[in-house]
């Protein structure tokens, strides 16, 4: 990184908003930085969970990323999320779904190839820079359960932009404050020319393994809040850190 993005990446860290909202609609974090806007939110269901045992639930969240003055913002390249270590995942007896399998598929072909390992489903939203301008392009978005490896499980999320992505998202495990950590890093869009602007997706699948029921997704309330850290690095060099906190009652 030069010198120029380490200065405007620690000036930055110093300028970052640290947001604690309830997850009632229109509340959630708002970031403007460098001429940068990030909005985020999300929320899970039920909130009412118990204080030492972990309960399913459904989670859901977006990112918008936008140019204060219009126009495409920098491409965003990595994101890594870190989850609260009073969220759990489960995999285990989950069907998984690799990568390569559906490379060249459209959505719905995608959707039947893996369908017993889908765990969640959204939408994207990219900007790609043309010779009149920008043009704005979406997709719906669809998140596998990914293979396992060797850093912990994973998820795939697919998405048709022009052309297919299935993006391979590692999850790591951690100790600390955090459970796990979500790394993606993202592939150049449409060739190189879009900037993703949008993403929102809603996570949960109950299966039954091994003659008992699971659920992917699964939280506790020892504190009464839920954390999610998240960092966002663009290819301008522009870096965004924040915390968002969502209230929860126990049992």
């Amino acid at each position: 990184m030069s010198l120029s993005s380490l200065i405007r990446a620690g000036l930055l860290a110093l300028t970052i908003a640290v947001f604690a909202a309830p997850s009632a609609a229109g509340d959630g974090a708002l970031v403007e930085v460098n001429g940068l806007v990030l909005r985020a939110d999300g929320g899970f269901q039920p909130q009412t969970l118990p204080r030492r045992g972990f309960a399913p639930i459904n989670f859901q969240g977006h990112i918008d990323i936008n140019a204060k003055g219009g126009g495409k913002p920098p491409p965003l390249q990595q994101a890594l999320i870190d989850f609260d270590r009073d969220g759990r995942l489960e995999v285990a007896g989950l069907p998984s779904c690799a990568p390569e399998t559906i490379a060249r598929a459209s959505t719905a072909e995608a959707r039947s190839t893996c369908r017993g390992a889908t765990v969640g489903t959204g939408h994207l939203g990219v900007l790609v820079s043309t010779d009149g301008g920008a043009v704005p392009v979406s997709s719906q978005l669809t998140v596998f359960n990914g293979p396992r490896l060797a850093t912990g499980p994973s998820v795939v999320l697919h998405a048709r932009l022009g052309e297919t992505y299935a993006i391979l998202v590692p999850i790591e495990r951690l100790a600390g404050g955090y459970r796990y950590r979500v790394r993606l890093d993202l592939p150049p869009l449409a060739g190189g020319l879009g900037s993703l602007t949008h993403i929102d997706v809603k996570i949960g699948r109950r299966y039954r393994a091994a003659g008992r029921s699971r659920s992917y997704v699964s939280a506790r309330c020892s504190d009464n809040v839920l954390r999610t850290h998240g960092f966002f690095s663009f290819a301008d060099g522009t870096v965004i850190s924040g915390l968002v906190e969502k209230f929860c009652h126990d049992e």
